[in-house]
């Protein structure tokens, strides 16, 4: 056999070898073998050093980092740990790394509470992209806007929208109720309520002349129920009555 076909024929053998290797996962075998090697020498994880977070419960956080199969460093997947931590409402982005000889850097970005969400009776902590941070109690609902129906958490981003053009309103807003999946019904401070029609663009006309009407004529603290601006053109009052009294007035013009 000539030199030249001894070599192929050893090259042959060697990739038949590195087939075989493959196929019975001994290469990870090795690595964790050298991996746990490392961790024997001192390099475990023995410590998290969580960072950034001010309102979350960090106890999620230090569990998710901690549950691992290997404490060996280099062995530790911080991809996964990555992944599971965006899994967690309050987190909107996670670094996490290794600080050798022993210790994982978890750097946490918090979603911001922005409103109250209520389904049901469900109450629950929402940011302004109407993602669900945590369930809340009713005993220690926080001072902030409340958002009511099915699905109202995901109209948040349009509602906000809505609210910047009249920020006086914004301003005196203490709950909005999703209507049917179609309308929002905003009540404020001074106690009365703004019905809105459907869609985004009639939603903003109407209630655009009504804080400019609001602006110049107060129509908000004087004690009436509720404004309908449902049909374009026109806003409905309810005013308080007694018993036996019309209900709804005599709908007026806008100007």
């Amino acid at each position: 056999m000539s030199r030249l076909a001894a070599w192929g024929f050893g090259a042959f053998v060697l990739s038949i070898a590195g087939v075989a290797l493959v196929a019975l996962d001994v290469p990870a075998k090795v690595g964790l073998a050298a991996g746990e090697a490392v961790g024997e020498a001192g390099f475990r994880v023995k410590s998290v050093d969580v960072q950034g977070i001010r309102q979350m419960d960090p106890k999620p956080v230090y569990a998710i980092a901690l549950d691992q199969q290997t404490t060996a460093m280099p062995l530790v997947d911080v991809s996964a740990i990555r992944k599971r931590l965006l899994d967690y409402g309050w987190v909107k982005d996670a670094r996490v790394s290794r600080r050798f000889p022993d210790t994982l850097v978890i750097d946490i970005v918090e979603r911001k509470p922005a409103a109250l969400w209520q389904d049901d009776n469900r109450l629950s902590l929402i940011d302004a992209e109407g993602v669900v941070l945590d369930r809340v109690p009713v005993s220690r609902m926080p001072d902030l806007p409340l958002l009511i129906g099915k699905g109202a958490n995901a109209q948040a981003v349009p509602l906000d929208r809505l609210l910047e053009k009249t920020p006086a309103l914004k301003a005196q807003l203490v709950s909005a109720n999703w209507v049917g999946g179609r309308r929002w019904d905003l009540s404020f401070q001074s106690g009365e309520t703004v019905l809105l029609p459907e869609g985004d663009a009639a939603a903003t006309s109407a209630l655009v002349k009504f804080a400019k009407m609001d602006k110049s004529a107060g129509l908000l603290g004087r004690g009436i129920l509720r404004f309908d601006l449902r049909i374009p053109g026109k806003m409905t009052v309810r005013l308080p009555r007694e018993p036996g009294e019309a209900i709804v007035p005599e709908p007026v013009s806008e100007s």
